[in-house]
């Protein structure tokens, strides 16, 4: 785990309000406590669950957006990653936690892909949930080493059907958008022998191909940026819209002969549905707040991510109208359920 916290100013407020109680003797000590515990929201670390092993892009956002909150609240929060089983242990963790505040969830497109992928999931996704607020959110990409001879999407389609057996591709957990996006090229490109090789996290899959273990990558940008800025790999696409603007030479996918192949990491937060309303909309603003700053819009930009200053009503239902969109690439891929 790890702790984020900033200065702990002792409240001017606190300290009269504490002087009026003690001074009048009021005889309600357990409605004094209820009232006090609502006003002084957070007052011990809130804990904010990261369903995914260090190093991928869910894990950097995280450790980013807890330090600013830290700094900007003066409270701690603390990075907890539970990571395994396609991002279902952590986000059953949540939403079978305390619904106290103090144990939030931050999610990725897996809270809406697996509840088509699995047979069965831990969480309910309509009823064990609450939105806090957007986070951010950045594209997916296809990378390869740079000793490889495959300069575009077509080259190393070509490569890795003239040698199906030498061939493979790492992806983050099973249910991330990194995996759907693998199993989609496989789909679209007529790659059936490009085997799999899935990992816990996206620094794990990242690292798998740096060592030499797999051929491409299927992953986004803000683990990879660093590597591809040192030449140590080459991205042959971006699954955006638009060319990214800080590789302005690396073709979209529908620039590289693959229309409709657009996906991104979608990085939320979520409350056990059950906490207070005061509690969610604490955590909303305290967050909204740093995510507005054009410090922060720029940190996160050159990390790779596109910053979504949204609340919880707009980011519930991206998450639900996802599940639906979900559901369909899924079921048009052919990718079976676990």
């Amino acid at each position: 785990m790890t702790k984020f916290k900033g200065d702990l100013p002792l409240s001017r407020r606190r300290i009269i309000k504490g002087a009026g109680v003690l001074a009048t003797g009021i005889a309600a000590p357990a409605l004094l406590n209820i009232r006090s515990a609502r006003a002084d929201y957070p007052d011990r670390p809130v804990k904010i669950v990261v369903a995914n092993t260090p190093g991928g892009p869910s894990d950097l956002i995280g450790r980013v957006i807890a330090a600013a909150l830290g700094q900007s609240t003066g409270n701690t929060f603390i990075i907890e990653n539970i990571g395994g089983a396609g991002s279902n242990l952590g986000m059953g963790y949540v939403a079978h936690a305390e619904p106290d505040g103090y144990t939030i969830l931050l999610a990725t497109n897996a809270f809406s892909i697996n509840v088509t992928l699995y047979d069965k999931i831990p969480y309910d996704p309509v009823r064990d949930f609450v939105g806090v607020c957007e986070l951010a959110s950045s594209p997916g990409i296809f990378v390869v080493r740079s000793d490889l001879p495959a300069k575009t999407m077509k080259e190393f389609v070509a490569l890795a059907r003239a040698n199906p057996e030498k061939f493979n591709i790492s992806t983050p957990p099973i249910g991330t958008s990194g995996h759907i996006q693998a199993e989609l090229l496989k789909i679209r490109a007529n790659l059936p022998k490009l085997e799999s090789v899935v990992f816990k996290g996206g620094g794990d899959a990242l690292q798998a191909l740096l060592s030499g273990t797999v051929q491409l990558n299927a992953g986004s940008i803000p683990p990879t940026m660093p590597h591809i800025k040192a030449g140590t790999v080459r991205c042959l696409a971006v699954l955006s819209e638009n060319r990214w603007p800080d590789l302005p030479d690396v073709p979209t996918m529908a620039e590289a002969g693959y229309k409709d192949f657009v996906l991104a990491v979608d990085t939320v937060l979520l409350a056990p549905s059950k906490t207070s309303p005061e509690s969610v909309k604490w955590l909303e603003t305290a967050t909204l707040k740093v995510l507005g700053t054009p410090e922060m819009k720029t940190r996160l930009f050159e990390a790779g991510f596109q910053v979504r200053v949204q609340g919880g009503a707009a980011a519930w239902a991206r998450v639900t109208k996802e599940i639906v969109s979900f559901r369909d690439i899924i079921n048009h891929a052919g990718i079976k359920k676990l």
